[in-house]
């Protein structure tokens, strides 16, 4: 229940999938969702080690991370902008990597995800019942599962509503409005992560 609420919480990955897959459809839309939660699972084995509570004690880490993810948001809004004339980005048959590591790189530079891991997790562990380890892991896979099935549907009502907007003689400026979007996406994270 718990990470049903936390993923239905409006966030940046839930803005960068519905741009993405608004303008480049759903294929990019679902690799960028394997990037998503490749970059969660680490920090859920991170957290379930020992390792991520280490580096959330450093300061300098989590700003870094912070700063870093709010760059790279920003560039991927700069580089939608760009190319918001292309005739159809992303919606080819052949295999492009780079929605895959987009998501990758956006998530792993999102010190909340990480945090969410330490804080939330112990809350639900019970000692007596099995190692912290073993428990984690099976609570992190639970949450792993349910932000693939909201991430999944974000991606397919954004990209039947991409199709729709690519009929229609306003494309270019839907386009922009979404890379402005993405934009919008990082100065949200900078603030939301503010007290980092």
């Amino acid at each position: 229940m718990a990470a049903s609420l936390i993923e239905l919480t409006p966030g940046p990955n839930m803005g960068y999938l519905a741009a993405l897959s608004a303008s480049e459809g759903w294929r990019a839309g679902f690799r960028a969702v394997f990037g998503i939660t490749t970059a969660l699972a680490i920090y859920m084995l991170l957290a379930a080690v020992g390792v991520a509570e280490l580096i959330a004690t450093v300061p300098l880490a989590l700003a870094t991370l912070r700063w870093a993810g709010v760059a790279f948001l920003v560039y991927l809004g700069w580089q939608a902008w760009i190319g918001a004339r292309e005739p159809s980005p992303g919606h080819g048959d052949g295999f492009d990597h780079a929605p895959f590591w987009r998501g990758f790189i956006a998530n792993i530079l999102y010190p909340k995800a990480l945090v969410f891991y330490i804080a939330l997790l112990p809350g639900f562990i019970a000692p007596d019942r099995a190692p912290f380890w073993a428990q984690a892991l099976m609570l992190g896979l639970a949450h792993l599962l349910v932000s693939i099935f909201v991430h999944v549907g974000i991606v397919i009502a954004a990209a039947r509503a991409g199709q729709l907007l690519a009929e229609s003689s306003y494309i270019v400026g839907a386009r922009r409005v979404l890379a402005v979007g993405i934009v919008l996406v990082a100065a949200w994270l900078a603030w939301d992560t503010r007290a980092l």
